[in-house]
């Protein structure tokens, strides 16, 4: 087959999304196919050679290097795809690429694409609304506020939020990114508006989230079926951004040492969550496992990272399945969805 893999792009998980899809690429043109890559920063000049694609050290872009891309080299990128694609890999992470934009794109060209549709990206990214829907369907999920970009960040109305929906500790972060990035765990009210700042570096929108003590899991859901549960423990600190992508800063066990019962209740709550957001194909569902036991939703992940580090082949692997099947399966399940929503 002919496979278009977009990668880069505008996030802020622009670094990520480029080890996402080498690897991609790489497992895809080993059983036969006809890769090509495509950074859709670049508009014209999406069309990237596999030597040419050189990983960046850096943790993460900053906001400055992220606000010289236009977003309409992304529509230039999507346009110019070669006709006889048969099917595009969206490498991509955070806004232009999980959040329903590309998606969209696509879908006016008529190109299959991999992941979920339009509103299921764009619902997944929207973290306030996805844990909505979430709670509206028996989903525990923690305590959460939304700040808009108009509403008063004062530290004085700040405070009295979080003392009355959230109290402390309490997670801020980007209301439409990941990789934790823009994220500060805050203990007390002299950090709230420092934390608050640096999240809308990254989005307009900043949500406030309870933060639940308790062990971080995560359960991957692959065409219809929830994969092993991956259970994932730092070495120090929280599981931000260096503790995910820096190699032997993370333990991971998968499956994770549960209670067969507990595993079992968080795989079905992980398709139920897949689900209520209307998602196809693939997802990544995150929990935190309080001490009693109970599974607390954070969110989906519509497009989950696919590095050689990332959580979602890990849970794959222990259930019998090759990263290179993994991407076959994936692409199998966008074939099939193209076919039904054309029909």
């Amino acid at each position: 087959m002919n496979i278009a893999v977009l990668l880069g792009g505008t996030s802020a998980e622009r670094y990520v999304s480029m080890a996402t899809g080498k690897g991609i690429a790489e497992a895809l043109t080993s059983r036969g196919h006809n890769v090509r890559l495509y950074d859709i920063a670049l508009g014209e000049k999406a069309e990237i050679a596999f030597d040419n694609l050189v990983l960046p050290t850096e943790v993460a872009p900053s906001p400055e290097e992220l606000a010289r891309f236009n977003h309409r080299d992304v529509i230039t990128a999507v346009q110019n795809l070669p006709d006889d694609t048969d099917v595009v890999f969206i490498a991509l992470h955070g806004n232009d690429g999980e959040d329903g934009k590309i998606q969209s794109l696509l879908e006016f060209r008529g190109l299959p694409y991999t992941g979920s549709g339009v509103l299921a990206s764009a619902l997944a990214m929207h973290k306030s609304k996805s844990k909505e829907l979430f709670r509206n369907n028996g989903i525990s999920t923690a305590n959460w506020f939304l700040l808009e970009p108009d509403d008063d960040a004062s530290a004085a109305r700040l405070s009295a939020m979080v003392d009355a929906v959230t109290d402390y500790p309490v997670v801020v972060k980007p209301n439409d990114g990941g990789s934790t990035v823009g994220l500060t765990i805050v203990k007390d009210a002299d950090g709230l508006v420092e934390a608050t700042a640096l999240a809308r570096r990254y989005s307009k929108d900043v949500i406030f989230e309870e933060f639940i003590e308790g062990r971080e899991v995560t359960v991957g859901v692959l065409d219809g079926e929830a994969l092993p549960v991956v259970e994932i423990r730092p070495k120090s600190g929280i599981y931000d951004y260096t503790n995910k992508y820096t190699s032997g800063r993370t333990e991971y066990f998968c499956p994770a040492d549960l209670p067969l019962a507990i595993s079992e209740e968080l795989q079905t709550l992980a398709l139920r969550a897949h689900n209520v957001l209307g998602c196809t194909g693939y997802s990544r569902v995150d929990f935190r496992l309080d001490e009693q036991g109970e599974a607390w939703c954070l969110e989906v992940n519509t497009l989950p990272g696919m590095t050689s580090t990332s959580l979602f082949p890990k849970g794959a692997k222990a259930d019998g399945i090759e990263y290179g099947e993994v991407c076959e399966q994936i692409i199998r399940a966008a074939l099939r969805q193209h076919t039904i929503v054309s029909a």
